[in-house]
């Protein structure tokens, strides 16, 4: 009978996995290198900024992560990344760190592909990748705008933007398309 260690469990998860040291991928498995179209040893020594659709939002994120995960010890979030070959696409995307009082020092991180079931239909500006993102988790404009830091109203406008771009009547219809249904 084969032997079934950590590294194995590790390196054959059907999510991507990464060991991560500030924002840094130290090491990966090969599915998070099949999700994002990239040689799983390209990723290695990488900045997280390499999978995300522009440096803001690596930015924008990485700020809100510090303090929910010090507060709650695990960080999960729904957000639009970017493969290799540029194609924009949903993730699920969960993090431990090992030391909540320093969330980005060293941690583990799980990234799942749900775009079979979540498409990105339009082009949409950063913002609006963030806004969305937060519509589909069912927040409201004020709890949204207090995430990241905008006024709710800026929310409203975004969110009618997005129900535009999405040909959508209400905003339970644009929910129901951001996640593809």
């Amino acid at each position: 009978m084969p032997t079934f260690d950590y590294q194995t469990a590790f390196h054959i998860a059907p999510v991507g996995l990464v060991i991560s040291r500030q924002r840094i991928i130290e090491d990966c498995n090969r599915q998070l290198g099949k999700i994002f179209g990239y040689a799983h040893e390209t990723l290695i020594g990488q900045s997280f900024q390499v999978l995300y659709p522009s440096p803001k939002e690596f930015e924008r994120i990485g700020e809100r992560i510090p303090p929910i995960m010090s507060t709650q010890g695990v960080y999960s979030d729904e957000r639009i990344m970017r493969r290799a070959n540029g194609e924009l696409f949903w993730c699920h995307v969960t993090g431990r760190s090992l030391d909540v009082k320093d969330p980005h020092a060293a941690g583990l991180w799980t990234f799942e592909d749900i775009s079979a079931t979540r498409r990105v239909a339009v082009a949409l500006t950063a913002r609006e990748r963030e806004i969305a993102a937060q519509l589909v988790q069912g927040k409201t404009s004020k709890q949204i705008g207090k995430i990241l830091e905008i006024s709710p109203r800026t929310v409203d406008i975004y969110r009618a933007r997005l129900m535009q771009k999405y040909g959508a009547g209400t905003a339970t219809e644009l929910v129901q398309r951001l996640l593809g249904n």
